[in-house]
């Protein structure tokens, strides 16, 4: 399971799934087991901003600090996702 960093952002762990790489670009951020269950998902754009697609446990807090943090880093996060995956940053529906 890829995480992004090695260390955790408002403590949680910010990573995906290798189920989940047929998808846009996203992140997921958890302080438990790296799985889909529980965590909050957040897709990201090509400009760095995200849309909240799953809260899980993050209050609205960690979630902007998150927010926030996805936005300085997307495009080292991007370099990640895209060694593993040929779908790129969310364009809408």
């Amino acid at each position: 399971m890829p995480k992004y960093f090695d260390f955790k952002v408002c403590g949680y762990y910010l990573y995906f799934t290798n189920k989940c790489i047929i998808e846009c670009m996203h992140v997921h951020a958890s302080d438990k087991r790296l799985s889909e269950a529980g965590s909050a998902k957040f897709i990201v754009k090509g400009n760095g901003d995200t849309e909240l697609m799953k809260q899980g446990t993050l209050n609205d807090l960690d979630v902007r600090k998150i927010q926030g943090f996805i936005k300085e880093h997307y495009v080292e996060m991007y370099d990640l996702w895209s060694a593993w995956s040929d779908n790129g940053y969310y364009r809408g529906k």
